[in-house]
């Protein structure tokens, strides 16, 4: 049998091009490094998608801020500039302040308190992404926020006039109630900000204290176990319609997977970044009497001041949060 070689090289040339025109790239940019247990767990969530989809849907992971820097992602995304991406929840208090009650001081300070917290608020914080043209897919938490410093923190007096990272509305309104000077500062930022002396302690989880190197620039981590800020994976409301259902429908399965499995992850990185901290020579304690009703105090300040500009959505949160 002769074959036509013209016809065989069209047809091939048309399968290709069907193929070509099947896939679909998305780049996904991401503020934090690779070794970042929310990475691990995005890029996790980017195989599981690509792999449901049989390849016709490549997620493409920019961490460390590579591609876009933390502040611009919400918007890169809502603009189309990028079809997917992950930002920390409290970053948008300055929209609407249901979006920092996870920052609250001990209004969740721990993974069942903030399980709770999230499914009284999601649907609620979901209908405003919507608004924006935007989809919430999921939420990881990061580990309860501690208190890193120089020296031994016993009172909050300590804290005064201390130049201290702050990366929310609420840990700098915090480092204001304890007479510190809150500076803003992205995690990739860190190791620098403290060499040049911008900053001299911070608030944040033992997973960016052990991943930036902390005992290099501090001695002390007081675990205050504050509030579980929650880092959030939003994608283009329109870009995801326009998928084929089945691709929804394997991205929004992938997304639930990825849930779960961060809460798990984020739970097992407490204990284990504690300890790589305690190993390289950190001083880690736990909160005296005396920090526990100062830091208490300044949480019910904050919890008040919350409720006044979170206005009846926010008391109905709450109401939410008390019933489950």
């Amino acid at each position: 049998m002769k074959i036509n070689t013209k016809y065989l090289a069209a047809l091939l040339l048309s399968a290709v091009i069907g193929n070509a025109q099947a896939e679909t790239n998305w780049d996904m940019p991401t503020p934090y490094g690779d070794s970042n247990f929310h990475t691990v767990n995005i890029r996790e969530f980017a195989e599981d998608v690509k792999e449901a989809t049989d390849g016709e849907l490549n997620i493409t992971v920019h961490s460390n801020g590579s591609l876009i820097k933390h502040p611009e992602i919400k918007n890169s995304v809502r603009r189309g500039l990028v079809p997917i991406g992950e930002l920390i929840m409290s970053r948008l208090a300055n929209e609407d302040p249901l979006f920092e009650a996870d920052s609250v001081p001990y209004l969740a300070s721990n993974y069942d308190e903030a399980w709770e917290l999230w499914q009284a608020s999601r649907d609620m914080l979901a209908e405003r992404l919507e608004r924006q043209r935007l989809k919430i897919l999921f939420a990881v938490p990061w580990p309860p926020q501690g208190i890193y410093t120089e020296f031994p923190v016993e009172t909050g007096d300590e804290l005064q006039g201390v130049k201290m990272r702050a990366y929310n509305k609420s840990s700098e309104r915090l480092a204001e109630l304890f007479d510190a000077v809150p500076t803003q500062v992205e995690v990739p930022d860190i190791p620098v900000a403290f060499s040049t002396g911008r900053v001299d302690a911070m608030i944040t989880s033992p997973s960016t204290g052990a991943n930036t190197r902390a005992w290099d620039y501090l001695s002390h981590f007081n675990h205050a176990q504050l509030w579980l800020p929650k880092n959030m994976v939003v994608v283009n409301a329109k870009t995801f319609d326009a998928l084929p259902e089945s691709t929804r429908k394997a991205i929004e399965s992938a997304a639930a997977d990825a849930e779960k499995r961060g809460w798990e992850a984020s739970k097992a990185e407490t204990d284990a970044k504690i300890k790589i901290m305690e190993e390289n020579g950190i001083v880690v304690s736990e909160p005296s009497d005396a920090l526990v009703e100062r830091l208490k105090e300044v949480g019910e300040t904050m919890e008040k001041e919350w409720l006044e500009r979170a206005g009846e959505d926010g008391k109905a949160l709450l109401e939410a949060y008390s019933e489950r």
